[in-house]
């Protein structure tokens, strides 16, 4: 299994360990762009055309909701 898609599957399982930067890598490979976020806020935006925006917080690690 190639670290691709060891980190696929740890997505998909929704693991407790999962970076910011992890998800961030897979999104972007999908054709996201990342929004910085606004002075003072802790969140990021992903946006593609004819999607829905992705609003991540850049905690360490990500919580699951």
């Amino acid at each position: 299994m190639s670290k691709w898609d060891k980190l696929l599957a740890k997505i998909l399982s929704l693991s407790n360990d999962l970076r910011f930067d992890e998800l961030s890598k897979v999104l972007e490979s999908y054709g996201y762009v990342m929004k910085a976020p606004k002075l003072g806020s802790s969140h990021c935006t992903f946006r593609k055309d004819g999607k829905n925006p992705i609003t991540i917080p850049k905690n360490k690690p990500i919580k699951k909701v």
